[in-house]
């Protein structure tokens, strides 16, 4: 709460401020008081983070933190309102005080006085942090397709946890029985309390800027709901998604589930599934390698034996066998043929040089050489300049006309004396 703005103490012309009519200490200290008084009473919540009551004393001082930012407040109050709590009050309570601020002009401090303190229960820090849940939610910050895989083999791992916890004895030795190269880079913060979530926010952002760290590791034993509520924290939450870096949550025991858990890429049941999950087991990869081998070599020789199965079974066929059978046997047939083909080519042959000898007998019967043997005789023209012309016609041999008469043996030449045309009488 804060006094309105109309509220404020305005200067007036006679008290107006400057370099040649500044304001003494005193009336800034004055003011200021007048102001904080104008505020009222209020109710604040915040993390007790130092009490101290002294014995014989009427006034109790306390420091009230806020446990999402590194802001604090000095509270003074009555011891009995310490001592008659109905829980008792201790540093890292969660509380809720009614009071009123007061300015000290003297020290120029600012106390909250306060007349009632309340513990903040368990039933409305689990109804806070789900509201929060449901919020972050909404804002899609539990999606599973934001969630990055974890490397095989990180080369450095970030470990965020306290100083010499169990936590931290856990991930370390685990994780070095599993894999004995592996790298941390461990920061040791506060895990409860007012300062744990300021520290691991700090620690996130410095491993997270980091090249060499591949992976974080933000690792707690368990503890009850109070001391668990920095890692169900707003801050450390967005933290955590805004990280480039994969995280893994290994907070408290399996039923421990703060908000952190489903903001992180990974979360683990516990700091030793955190180690498991981070690195992988040398003898387990050692194994499976050889079981991997083992079945390589296997499907290898299996395969060999299967394909020369499938060539045994290829050269048993007769074709392959004796491949030269199927030639031989093609051999006996072309032979075969070969001889038919010239057999039938023979006759052939011979069929066609009888009807050759047939026709040349009756071409020379019929030729002009068997003719003229037979006495006939073949009388051509002679013409000065030209080959001799078979004589048709007596018409055209009129007396001495020079004629060519060719016999069987030979030719003579003569000339015509005269001419006797078929029909005319002597």
């Amino acid at each position: 709460m804060t006094a309105p703005e109309s509220q404020a103490p305005r200067p007036s012309a006679q008290t107006s401020n400057s370099a040649e009519n500044p304001w003494p200490v005193r009336s800034v200290s004055t003011k200021v008081a007048a102001w904080i008084d104008r505020l009222g009473s209020i109710w604040v919540e915040g993390q007790i983070t130092q009490i101290n009551v002294r014995p014989g004393t009427r006034t109790a001082f306390l420091v009230l933190r806020d446990p999402a930012a590194d802001m604090s407040l000095s509270v003074t109050c009555s011891p009995n309102l310490i001592r008659d709590s109905p829980v008792p009050l201790t540093e890292g309570s969660r509380v809720v005080m009614f009071g009123k601020l007061s300015f000290y002009t003297g020290r120029g401090s600012v106390s909250l006085r306060v007349t009632e303190i309340r513990p903040v229960g368990i039933g409305e820090l689990l109804a806070r942090i789900e509201r929060l849940r449901g919020l972050l939610a909404a804002e899609g910050l539990f999606d599973p397709r934001l969630k990055r895989p974890l490397p095989f083999l990180p080369r450095t791992v970030g470990l965020i946890t306290g100083r010499a916890s169990a936590a931290e004895r856990d991930v370390l030795s685990v994780a070095g029985q599993r894999w004995p190269a592996v790298h941390f880079e461990v920061r040791n913060t506060a895990v409860q309390g007012p300062t744990a979530t300021a520290q691991i926010v700090a620690a996130l952002a410095e491993l997270d800027a980091d090249p060499h760290v591949e992976v974080i590791v933000l690792a707690r034993g368990g503890g009850s709901v109070e001391d668990l509520l920095p890692f169900s924290d707003e801050t450390l939450c967005r933290a955590i998604a805004a990280c480039t870096t994969p995280v893994v949550s290994a907070i408290g025991h399996e039923p421990d589930s703060p908000l952190c858990d489903l903001v992180a890429d990974v979360r683990a049941a516990t700091p030793t599934d955190a180690a498991k999950r981070v690195v992988p087991d040398a003898v387990a990869e050692q194994a499976l390698v050889a079981e991997y081998r083992a079945r390589g070599a296997a499907a290898l020789r299996n395969w060999v034996s299967r394909e020369a199965r499938s060539l045994a079974d290829l050269r048993s066929r007769p074709v392959l066998a004796d491949p030269l059978a199927a030639v031989e046997r093609r051999a006996e047939d072309v032979t075969r043929l070969r001889e038919a083909a010239l057999r039938d080519i023979r006759r052939l042959l011979d069929g066609q040089g009888t009807t050759l000898e047939h026709l040349s007998a009756r071409l020379t019967t019929l030729g002009p050489a068997a003719t003229l043997a037979r006495g006939y005789a073949v009388v051509q023209r002679v013409v000065a300049g030209s080959d001799p012309e078979v004589l048709r016609s007596v018409d055209d041999a009129p007396p001495g006309t020079q004629v060519r008469v060719r016999v069987a043996d030979g030719a003579v030449i003569a000339a015509v004396m005269g001419r006797d045309k078929a029909g005319e009488q002597k």
